[in-house]
């Protein structure tokens, strides 16, 4: 079977090389239910893999490809996949460090995935001092975004301790599908055909709004105030990685005490961790950093792939107050999520690509090709599960998400909540971003700042 694939799933293909590889991922902890170790959950995986009956879920059963039957285009195809192919087994070296997990993630998170079959892999990785296992996973941005990924780990897990019936994470999952009936597929061609018309309409004043609010510096899906700093380089294929995270309540106080919100307060930990980041580097810009804060369209959009639109948003890296921070930062949002709420899902993608078109040229063509960058980083916050999951009694305890930098985009920070914690992944070109466990102490100190601006 061959599927057409969406253009904005295909420009992760166009724009992916050895250098530049263009894949999401996550590090998940487990501990072992009573009376097992993470060996015994590690054989559980590797022994699933050998399963010669298991279906794949659809996304992880099918490669790319492409051939003059496409024209020429990215399109997927059906592929007989062994999973016992794509699931690895490996080992911490004692003493089994944090550090030496995020080490070997960014090591692992620096290679390409192999375009002869599905896009995905799964590490199982033994030997924490603490007893628990890894499992890091990574898939190909072409596959999902962010959210879609999140998705995908959350529905591989149980909320029952004491389920011991659960599939493994690449295996398909029943699925209810609404079949249309002939005359509800002739409303659908009608109104699509309309709504066609009706988007064309409205772009125009959609792109006069977008670039108004960009000159006035207010939210809006395109920026041309990003100051060039360190991050905006040409970057290298190998890797940092660090993490952590910090309780939600925390974050929920301060957003509820100064009227912003959880995101906002996410937004304003990024800002003063990297500014002070900069500063012990000499290297903070006189204007404030932009940010890239991706939105999901995933409940406008249906199916597989990717359903973002974006906002750049004012860090107000600029003021050494915490509180003028966040202020800054919450009024920015506010505006752009109003600005937005008027435009159709298709008018804000297209807002989207407008604002990232820089970024994508950069990966397209190769090499950093903006001379001021429309951004400085991208910062994401994707929701995740607010209960405790399992795999088979193993208790999910960290979900550490691990994203993509690009060319002219040396660092990518990205947290998800998980069971009232939320975590914090931060990935770097290793080369352009030196000392990046630093920054994770610098987002400590800002939320601490935050609180006590907050009066919490």
């Amino acid at each position: 079977m061959r599927l057409p694939m969406s253009p904005l799933d295909a420009m992760f293909l166009v724009g992916e090389s050895r250098r530049h590889p263009l894949h999401v991922g996550a590090v998940q902890l487990f501990t072992p239910p009573d009376g097992a170790d993470a060996h015994d959950i590690r054989v559980l995986l590797t022994d699933a893999a050998r399963d010669p009956n298991q279906v794949l879920a659809p996304a992880l059963s099918r490669s790319p490809y492409r051939s003059p039957r496409t024209w020429g285009q990215w399109a997927w195809r059906s592929d007989d996949a062994d999973p016992d192919d794509h699931v690895r087994a490996e080992a911490l070296p004692g003493p089994g460090t944090r550090r030496q997990l995020f080490e070997l993630c960014a090591w692992l998170h620096s290679a390409p995935l192999d375009r002869t079959r599905p896009l995905w892999e799964m590490h199982l990785i033994e030997g924490l001092a603490d007893g628990r296992l890894a499992v890091y996973t990574k898939l190909h941005h072409a596959v999902a975004d962010g959210v879609g990924a999140m998705r995908m780990l959350r529905g591989a897990l149980s909320e029952d301790p004491d389920d011991r019936a659960v599939p493994a994470p690449w295996q398909a999952r029943p699925a209810r599908r609404r079949t249309p009936t002939q005359t509800q597929a002739h409303f659908d061609v009608v109104h699509a055909a309309r709504a066609g018309f009706a988007e064309l309409a409205g772009m125009v004043p959609a792109l006069a709004s977008t670039l108004g609010r960009s000159i006035r510096e207010s939210g809006s899906a395109v920026s041309f105030s990003a100051p060039q700093t360190m991050f905006n380089v040409s970057i290298g294929s190998a890797r940092r990685f660090t993490a952590r995270s910090w309780p939600l309540e925390r974050l929920r106080l301060v957003a509820k005490a100064s009227g912003t919100t959880v995101n906002d307060v996410v937004l304003a930990m990024s800002s003063g961790a990297l500014r002070r980041y900069l500063l012990t580097r000499g290297a903070l810009p006189d204007r404030p950093l932009v940010a890239m804060v991706p939105v999901s369209l995933r409940s406008q959009i249906a199916g597989d792939g990717n359903a973002i639109g974006v906002l750049m948003c004012n860090l107000a890296t600029h003021s050494d107050d915490a509180q003028t921070r966040l202020t800054t930062i919450a009024d920015c949002m506010r505006d752009g999520k109003d600005a937005l709420s008027h435009m159709s899902p298709t008018q804000v993608l297209a807002m989207s690509a407008l604002g990232a078109a820089p970024v994508g040229a950069s990966m397209l063509f190769g090499h950093n090709t903006v001379v001021r960058p429309p951004f400085n980083l991208i910062v994401s916050n994707v929701t995740g599960s607010d209960v405790p999951l399992y795999w088979n009694g193993a208790r999910l305890d960290a979900l550490y998400p691990m994203s993509v930098p690009v060319d002219g985009q040396a660092l990518n920070i990205t947290c998800t909540s998980h069971d009232d914690e939320l975590f914090f992944g931060v990935t770097a070109c290793r080369r352009a971003v030196p000392d990046l466990p630093s920054v994770i102490g610098h987002f400590d100190t800002e939320l601490s700042a935050l609180e006590r601006a907050a009066g919490v």
